[in-house]
């Protein structure tokens, strides 16, 4: 803990004082075997599961082309190549984690991987191949081999998704819900029943033997994101507020390249630099060999850091990625990114591209084991909104859409063993969210004060102006970030406070909250 404020950091302990309880008659009972609260590819992919098992609800609280995952522009890691192999892939993450990895789920994670990818082959993901069909294989920063697999000119989120919605559209004993968003967790005291769900101006209370997360994680609480502004944590407050445990919040990554102008920003694929992309300054110097002797290739963390010093030296509100030195047969894989870049006035092949860093995933959420169970019985959660332990301090490049296609398999068949229910469902307070002009208020703050670089201080202003805001999902999360950032007295992978700038041992743990407690340190093996 800081000198300064030696007293424990509690988690938040936050209620909705804007809603009475939903009670019975005001709802519709739906029973089904599993809901599934999420559409990214999580979501999608755990719910394809688990029709396999039994009757299947799905909600989202957009559409389901709408999350992260649909975003996502960089690809996917899995150890394909002849000189690769999953320890390999091991090793790369452990490195990128910083001390902090779950062992046992990097092995999971690397070790399942390549079949995950070969299923999406199955299933018609049009991943770029070679002559030989097989799949054209990419380097990120924080690889030590090419294993990263691409699809529809840089666009991999989007082409996965796209290839499995009309999957998803066929499977028997499912159903969608779009527009639907889960106010809060059903439990009886002992386990999670299913969810109270608004819809249509109405309430329904869906019962269901087991239900699994998959809503994304909260990097729209920032005023400056790649996220689309749907991305508020709403899992992880759900969660919290039910009583499972949530852990490691303290860690947001902040991707460094992204576009410079306009909100929310799109990012500038980590590939581009694995394709020989250059990060230069306004003042015309190439500065990343400074920071780094991987320069351009090294982890998120240290490059957001480097990109964030240099802004501040040049008084620049961007640096420069320049593609001078990029192939012309490697620019021809990020066509789609490139004219995006063209419809908002720039000629990628001609000008340097002003980026700057935006927060981007985060590496906390609802602290689940190996097959994605919760701390809540009957409740399970998969993809960003869970913490496994796999990402530790910093996420690797390129694990995120994998991370969901291991785990959300395995959360799927988890959810199918477990029996069925006939407990009575019990009442339940809706979660409401923020007022627009408190939305972005809290932005502004959390980019401000729980951004790339932090201190002790910042963080206690931002916890007072927490303090401010009405009860809602954006100020639970918003909360249990700044309670890990506050706990954490070192710099640490995508944390980094300037009044500890140095890693410490004895801080070589997870902070675990739980409603009404102070944190907990935890270590995993």
């Amino acid at each position: 803990m800081s000198d300064s404020d030696p007293s424990p950091v509690m988690a938040p302990v936050i209620f909705s004082r804007a809603t009475s309880s939903v009670r019975p008659r005001d709802t519709e009972v739906v029973d089904v075997d599993f809901l599934v609260i999420g559409s990214g590819l999580a979501g999608i992919y755990s719910a394809l599961q688990a029709t396999r098992h039994g009757e299947c609800l799905l909600i989202t609280k957009a559409r389901l082309q709408v999350s992260n995952s649909a975003w996502a522009q960089g690809g996917i890691a899995a150890a394909l190549d002849a000189d690769d192999d999953p320890a390999q892939h091991v090793s790369d993450t452990l490195r990128a984690g910083r001390g902090l990895c779950k062992g046992s789920a990097v092995e999971v994670l690397a070790r399942e991987g390549p079949s995950r990818i070969e299923e999406m082959l199955e299933l018609g993901v049009p991943f770029v191949l070679d002559e030989e069909g097989r799949p054209v294989l990419g380097l990120e920063g924080g690889h030590g081999r090419r294993r990263i697999v691409h699809a529809d000119g840089g666009a991999t989120g989007q082409a996965v998704v796209k290839a499995l919605l009309p999957r998803l559209a066929a499977a028997p004993g499912l159903r969608v819900w779009e527009g639907a968003r889960a106010a809060a967790l059903l439990v009886d005291g002992s386990a999670c029943r299913g969810a109270l769900v608004e819809r249509e101006g109405g309430w329904s209370r869906v019962r269901a033997r087991a239900t699994i997360l998959a809503t994304g994680g909260a990097c729209g609480l920032y005023a400056r994101t790649t996220n689309p502004p749907t991305a508020t944590g709403d899992g992880i407050a759900l969660a919290y507020l039910a009583g499972a445990m949530v852990a490691d919040m303290e860690f947001v990554q902040f991707h460094p390249t992204a576009f410079a102008l306009g909100r929310p920003a799109f990012l500038l694929s980590e590939a581009l630099r694995g394709e020989g992309a250059e990060l230069w300054n306004t003042a015309g110097e190439r500065f990343m060999p400074r920071y780094d002797a991987e320069g351009e290739l090294a982890p998120r963390d240290v490059v957001s850091r480097a990109v964030t010093a240099e802004m501040a030296a040049t008084g620049a509100d961007h640096v420069q990625l320049r593609l001078d030195r990029v192939p012309p047969a490697a620019l021809a894989h990020f066509s789609q990114l490139f004219d995006t870049l063209r419809s908002r006035g720039f000629d990628p092949q001609k000008q340097p591209i002003p980026v700057a860093p935006a927060a981007h995933f985060l590496m906390g959420g609802v602290k689940v084991d190996l097959d994605g169970r919760t701390s809540l019985p009957g409740l399970l959660a998969c993809g960003e909104v869970a913490c496994t332990g796999v990402h530790g301090a910093n996420r690797l490049a390129s694990n995120s859409l994998l991370e969901c296609l291991v785990f959300g398999y395995r959360a799927a068949v988890t959810a199918a063993d477990r029996s069925p229910s006939g407990a009575a469902l019990p009442d339940a307070v809706p979660v409401p969210y923020l007022g627009p002009e408190d939305r972005h208020a809290l932005g502004e703050q959390m980019f401000t004060d729980a951004g790339i670089v932090r201190d002790g201080g910042r963080l206690q202003s931002l916890d007072a102006y927490l303090d401010t805001l009405p009860a809602s999902m954006e100020r639970t999360v918003a909360g249990l970030i700044t309670a890990g950032a506050r706990a954490r007295t070192e710099s640490r992978g995508a944390h980094f406070r300037a009044d500890y700038p140095r890693e410490d041992d004895g801080l070589r743990c997870h902070f675990v909250a739980c409603a009404g407690r102070p944190l907990q340190a935890e270590v995993w093996e």
